[in-house]
């Protein structure tokens, strides 16, 4: 891995990335350029198709950029090989998803232990470090529960859980009350919001107008483009447009 002295967390620069849908090409991304600081708290909206998920699935090493370069945790991961991909994923990122991607056979405990499982834990520290997060995620009674026998927001709180027990120092969440009633919604947008009080990036895709405005800053995408960048004051209650 080539490593790279640079202040940003995550450089994404003249990022392309095309698919072949029947025989014509389609744009996905065209000529993406941004920087994210540590720490960050980011919304990336859009129309349907306009690339915020395949955006969110090249941070994440879940796809492989065209052209341009991706430096994550200061590393160029161009030249990456599959198990080094894999590896970065493994040590930096955490995964939401709308869906909950839980396994239905098993337990919420055993969904959540998954990724210490692939990087080889034993099996007792897997069950402490599991146990004391869903206890700060108010699942502690839930441990042994399959996820039939849960709610859609105790199954989106297993799933933060899971993307957490490899203490990750990004969250990448893809609509993550797309799912969820009113209610839980607000639940799950809470504890992403605390994690990312902790110092923990937090990149979220949605159609939510209202959950976007949340984040400290917004992005807007069209048709494979980012047409704007907005960072927002909480405090002060304003918007100014980024350069």
């Amino acid at each position: 891995m080539t490593k790279l002295a640079t202040t940003k967390q995550i450089t994404l620069s003249h990022i392309d990335k095309t698919y072949i849908v029947g025989e014509k090409p389609l744009h996905v991304l065209n000529d993406i350029n941004l920087s994210i600081e540590a720490g960050e708290y980011i919304s990336i909206m859009g129309p349907s198709g306009s690339g915020k998920s395949t955006l969110l699935n090249m941070i994440g090493l879940l796809d492989r950029v065209d052209n341009g370069s991706l430096v994550l945790e200061h590393t160029e991961t161009s030249s990456l090989t599959e198990e080094q991909r894999a590896k970065l994923r493994r040590n930096s990122l955490g995964f939401i998803f709308q869906n909950f991607q839980l396994i239905s056979r098993l337990t919420a405990l055993e969904n959540a232990e998954l990724p210490l499982v692939l990087a080889g834990i034993d099996g007792s520290k897997r069950s402490k470090i599991v146990t004391k997060l869903f206890e700060s995620l108010g699942l502690a009674d839930r441990l042994q529960h399959l996820p039939k026998q849960l709610s859609g927001g105790q199954l989106q709180r297993v799933a933060i859980a899971r993307a957490m027990v490899m203490s990750p120092k990004i969250l990448l969440a893809d609509e993550p009350t797309g799912n969820l009633d009113q209610k839980s919604g607000k639940e799950v947008v809470h504890v992403l919001e605390k994690l990312n009080l902790q110092g923990i990036t937090l990149i979220m895709v949605t159609h939510d107008h209202e959950l976007g405005a949340r984040a400290n800053r917004q992005l807007k995408m069209v048709d494979g483009v980012i047409v704007s960048d907005t960072s927002t004051c909480h405090e002060k209650g304003t918007k100014n447009e980024v350069a």
